[in-house]
């Protein structure tokens, strides 16, 4: 095996460690919620993501064509070494915040990834400008805006019709505010069991959207990687093998948790029933699949908390958790300069030749192990996020907001 060859095997396994990465690290979006009104135990709602996050990945390729030739130009010089650096950035930062318990973008850190080690390697002109800001920036704003409108006003609609007495006027609501909680508390319970089973089904769906788009995320940068090398032609959609591998790999790293962020996203942000947390996930869901079927890379992430946000809110007496969503908009807001810097380093390095590839993998892995390592000081498992029965002001049985695991 020459050294041409070493690398792109060397680049394409560093894709898969992200794929893996992106799976549990995305766990929560599709099940946190599910696992924290009860509707799902944790193993099997991991066990359930794996399997649709799987069938996901053969639904479209529109995503992964938009990584492998919409963001950055096939023809600008790009080379694997670029891709490895730009695989490194992105892993080193979905490892720091799943440490952290931050829901983050694993979208966004491959995206910034990729930016910053191209215009590191061949410059601005390597970038397509138009492309990142209307598929990945514009989305970026919107889709936890868009998620968070539907989901509250959806979790306001159900409340009313399972509460016709909501429709009075506000003078009348604060006199019989005591009545009004003891109908919606009743009303949640008799709706609690088909809630939940729609919970599990929304549940479901938002895994199947997140294997359609983040799984073609992998996919659209291994193509890439075999269109620089010269294996494929450009504008190359992925070929089965591809497919097959990076489905197979994001559901691997699904079924393994990510207990740390299902913890944030499940109880640490806001609380839910099992009536909201069914609206959030479809709402979500509802984004994702869209946006997909368009081709922009929109973060599960993002539209997920956005709708977990607008449920939570629209839920009476719903808060959500400052110092939470403090923690999650900082990080938005870093991830692609973040994981951009780094794929900058990284390629600076990686095009100094063979030691300098070698190197950067040896880093990578060393980094990786540290994280880990550090991670067992403050295990976080499947029994962590086991729902605690405590009844919420929507009745139901919701845990109440805590801050981000550290």
């Amino acid at each position: 095996m020459d050294s041409s060859t070493t690398l792109i095997a060397v680049t394409i396994a560093v894709a898969l460690l992200f794929d893996f990465t992106n799976g549990f690290h995305d766990t929560a979006n599709a099940v946190a919620t599910a696992i924290a009104t009860g509707a799902l135990r944790p193993k099997v709602a991991v066990a359930m993501s794996a399997v649709c996050n799987l069938a996901g990945a053969f639904v479209s390729v529109a995503v992964a064509k938009t990584i492998s030739g919409g963001i950055i130009d096939e023809h600008a010089g790009i080379r694997p070494p670029v891709i490895l650096a730009a695989l490194a950035g992105a892993v080193l930062w979905n490892l720091a915040t799943w440490l952290l318990g931050i829901p983050s973008s694993s979208s966004h850190a491959l995206v910034g990834g990729l930016i910053g080690a191209t215009v590191a390697s061949v410059g601005l002109q390597g970038v397509n400008g138009t492309a990142v800001v209307g598929k990945i920036l514009v989305p970026a704003v919107l889709s936890p805006l868009i998620g968070g409108v539907v989901a509250y006003a959806a979790t306001r609609a159900a409340g009313r019709l399972s509460d016709p007495g909501r429709g009075a006027g506000r003078a009348e609501q604060a006199g019989r505010a005591e009545q009004a909680g003891r109908a919606e508390r009743a009303a949640e319970r008799a709706g609690g069991r088909g809630a939940r089973a729609g919970q599990v089904l929304a549940a479901a769906l938002v895994s199947l959207a997140h294997g359609t788009g983040d799984g073609q995320k992998t996919m659209g940068v291994i193509t890439l990687t075999l269109v620089t090398a010269g294996s494929l032609p450009a504008g190359s959609a992925p070929p089965l093998w591809v497919i097959v591998t990076a489905g197979l790999t994001m559901a691997l790293g699904t079924y393994t948790g990510g207990w740390r962020i299902i913890r944030t996203l499940g109880t640490g942000l806001t609380r839910l029933g099992p009536r909201q947390g069914c609206v959030a996930q479809t709402s979500a869901a509802a984004v994702l699949l869209t946006t997909s079927h368009l081709g922009f890379a929109v973060s599960t992430t993002h539209a997920v908390t956005g709708s977990v946000a607008g449920a939570g809110l629209a839920t009476p007496g719903g808060v959500l958790s400052r110092t939470t969503v403090r923690a999650m908009l900082v990080s938005w807001v870093l991830t692609l300069p973040a994981a951009g810097l780094v794929a900058a380093l990284a390629a600076l390095l990686t095009e100094q030749g063979a030691w300098g590839q070698g190197a950067t993998v040896a880093l990578l892995v060393c980094a990786a192990l540290a994280f880990w390592a550090r991670s067992r000081r403050t295990a976080v498992t499947a029994r962590s996020v086991a729902p605690q029965t405590a009844p919420s002001a929507a009745g139901s049985t919701a845990a109440a907001p805590t801050t981000a695991a550290a």
